[in-house]
């Protein structure tokens, strides 16, 4: 069940790189974003980095590849939309499952890190960066409605955090 109403994202272009499945740029467009693959030229007020197919099955090249991917979608997007715009905007950085192989939590904590350091460097900017880390229970709807919400108004008060998405935590005896 969603909370997320209808039309939350009109108006607002999105620029999404690495959702090779495409279900988060499903969600973004069925809220009326305007969801592009250009990282050049154009008037987006939000990034989301999908890091999940360029980890691939892990390994230390799937967390060179996945952390440089992100770094090169980040600075491009930035520096031709984001920071010219002289607007409120939103990177939001998704990570690889925590079973997704080894290096996974390598490639969360430096997406997270990431995340937070942004948030300091380019609050002046008015862009704010989140982490959202996947649990292994989550789903693609859960995730994608996390993505949405973060990338509307209301996610513009969250900036340098990571979002755990599924964690259960066991109560103490």
């Amino acid at each position: 069940m969603t909370v997320i109403r209808p039309e939350l994202l009109s108006g607002q272009t999105v620029v999404i790189a690495g959702d090779e499945g495409g279900q988060l740029t499903a969600a973004l467009t069925a809220l009326g974003a305007t969801v592009v693959h250009d990282r050049s030229g154009t008037d987006a007020q939000a990034l989301v980095y999908d890091a999940r197919p360029a980890f691939g099955t892990g390994g230390e090249e799937g967390l060179r590849v996945a952390l440089d991917a992100a770094w090169q979608a980040v600075s491009e997007v930035a520096n031709a939309a984001l920071i010219p715009a002289e607007a409120p905007a939103k990177i939001v950085l998704v990570g690889p499952r925590p079973d997704s192989g080894a290096f996974a939590e390598a490639a969360r904590a430096g997406l997270e890190n990431l995340a937070r350091t942004l948030s300091v460097e380019w609050a002046r900017y008015g862009i704010t960066t989140v982490m959202v880390a996947p649990g292994v229970g989550s789903d693609e709807a859960q995730l994608a409605e996390l993505v949405c919400f973060l990338v509307c108004r209301a996610g513009e008060y969250l900036t340098g955090c990571r979002l755990e998405l599924g964690a259960v935590r066991q109560s103490e005896p």
